[in-house]
């Protein structure tokens, strides 16, 4: 039976696309704002400026002076921040129901009056934060570059997917403040981003707000560019790239390529992950971890994206006096007889009921729910998409995630980035 949160849209004469969901359970409201640009939509040399903007965002604008985005909002008692992904940036914040208007007008004034405020000095500063960012999350720590190696092997050059979102430091170090203002000239706009509220507030009043704020921001002239890639193919042979490094244990990556999100097969492959990875019952869990111990843990993840081509991927740690060889010989076993062995219907009833709870539990907070809507909106042109998760995952049947894994899942068609302990 399909879930019936309440979700009601509207666009406004710009372009905005706005949405919302009447939950009345608490005086709060989850303002959440999707704009269509992510690192897939840079082009060469200027990669990693969407992950800028999602910093600049927060440096004021036409009549926001630096730093009050945050320290306005944070005196109202609310939450908020923001993220950027290769399909999308996002903008987030949980308000008080009398903060709605505060959090609209801040939203409205640098989604469509930033480029003030966008200065060579803002510039220069918010450059180095995104290089101290790297640092930390990407140089610095073990693991670090796994992922953008990853994608780099799984999505060949050229490919809108095959860099990571942090970009490249030395495109950012060539930008010029033009550079920046027409990027956010082509992108930030009120027809290729949308507004959803989800909380306690009515559809008229929801609707009202968003034209009083964001009614007067006017479309660009140019036309929205379009990014559009061929689906491909999974890999014909496997890739595999090898790194010695001060890694606390030989760690493996395995890549693939799936089909787009919001396909049934793509839905099919997430089933395949799950009974793979995805529950202490799972296949390489019960035999690699607790059985033959030839790993610490194996995890699993398989993220849509849309432009034509996603990426699933699995992860393990080989334990001590393990060859990662044999361990990553044994996963492959485990591919082909997902390939070859439906699961039973016990492993089909443990993975639906694991995927029913986190959805679920998901939903019931309003700023999960709001940013699910958004982006259901944003990305499939659905904000009730919500609903009916959970029947388009029980409609995929153990023969559907058999012929996923022959078709997407080969063990021929992996992509290996493997971390080796300097010293071994």
């Amino acid at each position: 039976m399909p879930l019936d949160y309440p979700v009601t849209r509207h666009r406004l004469d710009n372009g905005l696309r706005v949405v919302v969901s009447q939950d009345h359970s608490a005086p709060i409201v989850a303002v959440n704002l999707w704009v269509g640009v992510g690192s897939r939509h840079e082009q060469p040399g200027r990669t990693g400026f969407a992950h800028l903007f999602e910093h600049l965002m927060f440096q004021g604008s036409a009549n926001v002076a630096e730093g009050e985005h945050f320290s306005l909002l944070l005196a109202q008692g609310a939450q908020l921040n923001a993220t950027t992904w290769c399909d999308r940036t996002n903008y987030f914040e949980t308000v008080p129901s009398e903060a709605l208007d505060l959090a609209l007008w801040l939203e409205a004034d640098r989604h469509g009056r930033l480029l003030p405020a966008v200065t060579q000095a803002n510039l220069d500063n918010q450059r180095d934060v995104v290089k101290e960012e790297k640092r930390q999350r990407y140089d610095n720590v073990p693991y670090g570059e796994a992922m953008t190696r990853l994608g780099e092997l799984v999505f060949p050059q050229g490919h809108p997917y095959h860099h990571s979102t942090i970009g490249s430091m030395a495109d950012l170090d060539a930008a010029s403040v033009d550079d920046v203002h027409a990027f956010y000239e082509r992108h930030y706009r009120p027809d290729n981003t949308v507004l959803t509220l989800v909380g306690d507030i009515t559809e008229e009043a929801g609707f009202a707000a968003a034209e009083r704020y964001f009614g007067e921001l006017t479309i660009p002239e140019q036309a929205l560019p379009e990014v559009v890639s061929a689906p491909l193919p999974p890999l014909s042979a496997p890739l595999r790239l090898d790194i010695t490094a001060d890694v606390p244990a030989d760690r493996t990556y395995l890549g693939f390529r799936l089909p787009a999100d919001g396909s049934p097969e793509f839905t099919a492959c997430e089933l395949a992950f799950d009974l793979l990875a995805g529950l202490a019952t799972s296949r390489l869990y019960r035999r690699m971890v607790r059985g033959e111990q030839l790993v610490t843990h194996v995890s699993r993840s398989a993220t849509g994206r849309i432009d034509g081509t996603s990426m699933g991927m699995l992860v393990f740690d080989a334990a001590e006096g393990v060859s990662a060889d044999r361990a990553e010989e044994v996963l492959c076993e485990e591919l082909e007889r997902l390939a070859q062995v439906p699961p039973t219907e016990v492993e089909m009833a443990a993975v639906g009921a694991d995927i029913e709870r986190w959805w679920l539990q998901g939903l019931a907070q309003q700023d999960e729910r709001a940013d699910t809507i958004c982006g259901d909106a944003l990305l499939h042109d659905d904000p009730g998409r919500l609903n009916a998760y959970l029947d388009r995952v029980a409609a995929i049947t153990a023969e559907d995630v058999c012929r996923a894994a022959a078709t997407y899942l080969d063990p021929a068609a992996r992509a290996v980035v493997r971390y080796a302990k300097e010293g071994n």
